[in-house]
């Protein structure tokens, strides 16, 4: 077997293990329970939140940029876990945001977010659940 076969094939294999670890990463941080329906129904506000954040010149540059990233990464048609994986296949989406926003609200401040973010107030206590705050408000508290 020629050389460029062998390493193609080892490509092929360390490509495919790097997948199913991403994978399995994926669903360990998933949310829990009603914790990603929330994720999903809240995607079109927390598209236009991120675009807010990231056009914000007062927010650190590194934000900017995971945010801009993250932007492109959800218009790209293509996803990490194809469609047809349970669980994983559709709400690929909503983890990735939800991992992003996580560590962009934790260094951009909750008094940032809150400015820019489009939605309702119930909205932003599930958008707090979300990016796990410490002292989030509970969804009787924020009404």
């Amino acid at each position: 077997m020629p050389w460029w076969l062998d390493a193609l094939i080892g490509l092929a294999g360390a490509l495919l293990l790097a997948w199913l670890a991403l994978a399995v990463a994926l669903l360990a941080a998933r949310p829990r329970g009603s914790l990603l329906a929330e994720a999903l129904r809240l995607l079109p506000d927390l598209v236009r939140l991120l675009r807010r954040l990231a056009a914000d010149r007062a927010l650190p540059r590194g934000v900017r940029i995971r945010l801009a990233l993250l932007l492109g990464y959800l218009a790209l048609p293509i996803d990490l876990i194809p469609d047809f994986i349970p669980v994983l296949g559709y709400a690929d989406d909503a983890i990735v945001v939800t991992l992003v926003l996580r560590s962009t609200v934790r260094r951009a401040g909750l008094a940032a977010v809150r400015a820019h973010w489009p939605g309702t107030p119930d909205g932003f206590a599930a958008l707090c659940r979300l990016t796990g705050l410490p002292g989030a408000p509970q969804p009787s508290e924020a009404a």
